[in-house]
């Protein structure tokens, strides 16, 4: 054995030699527990806000006063959206936080810190929605609150890891020079990352702004039944996080073979997740709409919508774990390029179908 391989690091042998299926199973199982616990964040809110009523329910939907909302919606839209966006440097700092530690090769650490704020907000998410005793309930805006808690406590818990003897990596800001080419690098897989994840916003945002023009069970009805890919997406990326590090680190050894084959085992594993819960789906729309509420405009829409996309949920897996692989490659171009091309359809595509007096489906 070369003096090269002894050296290497038993995390890199086990990206570079260890079986692909196993590996990725292995790394992603702590991946995708704090990846479901942080989409169950937005599932207990919507929960808890879906019991102030339909207008609440479908103000949290709209979240972006932009997209078709009116009256007592768009109300309930303006209050949620002012708490939440103006802490959102919070949700930034959390999942930055939790990239850093997940990069050094610690999963624990961000899956315990999720989990932990997941049990915190069960209690406090309620308390300050509906209030208790002598405390008021501050109503949706309650729910805004409750999110902020939990990402300035994980935030703080974070930090305090990266200080502690426990943490590999150890940031210090005394005599830290700003070099260029490190931007550069972190820039250009950021950026061009980034037109992915707002892209992908944008498209459900346009899918909103159709559905508003039907009212407000609709827009609930909506927003309820998309819940489902949110919780796809933190799947898919409890299986995409290792992936990026196994293809990345396969590339950076020269094994251009063994990376493409961790990539299309990774998107075969996220086909078969994110298609049986679609399918699922659209057989018993239902049990998943009834958590929410149970206003019939509100569940009709989201069964349609359930029983039209969710066959489909095994290429939105495909799409978004490929992705991840792409990250982990360095070459981003044709998943932005897909985003993008999806953005398109919904927009245009929508606006047709109202146009020539097209419904919901």
């Amino acid at each position: 054995m070369s003096a090269p391989q002894q050296a290497l690091d038993p995390r890199t042998r086990m990206l570079l030699e260890a079986p692909i299926v196993p590996t990725l199973l292995k790394l992603a199982a702590p991946n995708v527990v704090v990846m479901v616990a942080q989409a169950a964040v937005g599932l207990i809110e919507t929960y808890f806000v879906g019991q102030l009523g339909l207008d609440a329910l479908a103000g949290m939907a709209l979240v972006f006063p932009i997209v078709g909302g009116r009256g007592a919606a768009l109300e309930a839209a303006l209050t949620y959206s002012h708490w939440v966006f103006a802490g959102a440097i919070l949700v930034w700092l959390f999942n930055s936080l939790a990239a850093v530690i997940r990069g050094t090769g610690n999963m624990a650490v961000p899956a315990n810190v999720t989990v932990a704020g997941v049990v915190f907000l069960v209690p406090v998410s309620p308390l300050l929605i509906f209030g208790w005793g002598p405390m008021p309930g501050m109503g949706i805006a309650g729910g805004a609150v409750a999110l902020l808690l939990y990402y300035l406590g994980g935030t703080i818990a974070l930090l305090a890891y990266l200080r502690s003897r426990r943490s590999l990596l150890k940031p210090k800001f005394a005599g830290v020079r700003l070099r260029w080419p490190l931007f550069k690098d972190i820039l250009w897989v950021g950026l061009v990352g980034s037109i992915s994840t707002v892209s992908t916003n944008l498209a459900i945002g346009v899918a909103t702004a159709l559905a508003g023009h039907f009212g407000a069970g609709a827009i609930a009805g909506y927003g309820t039944a998309s819940r489902l890919e949110y919780l796809l997406v933190p799947l898919v990326f409890g299986l995409g996080a290792p992936l990026v590090a196994m293809v990345g680190t396969c590339i950076g050894a020269g094994q251009r073979e063994r990376a493409m084959r961790a990539a299309w085992a990774g998107a075969a594993m996220a086909f078969a997740l994110t298609e049986l819960i679609g399918v699922t789906a659209a057989l018993f729309p239902r049990p998943w709409l009834r958590l929410f509420g149970s206003d019939p405009a509100m569940l009709e829409t989201g069964t349609q919508y359930l029983q039209a996309v969710g066959p489909f949920y095994g290429f939105f897996g495909v799409g978004l774990v490929l992705y991840f692989a792409s990250q982990g490659a360095g070459r981003l171009l044709w998943p932005v390029i897909g985003n993008l091309a999806r953005l398109v359809v919904a927009a245009v595509g929508g606006w047709l179908a109202l146009r020539w007096g097209g419904q919901l489906t």
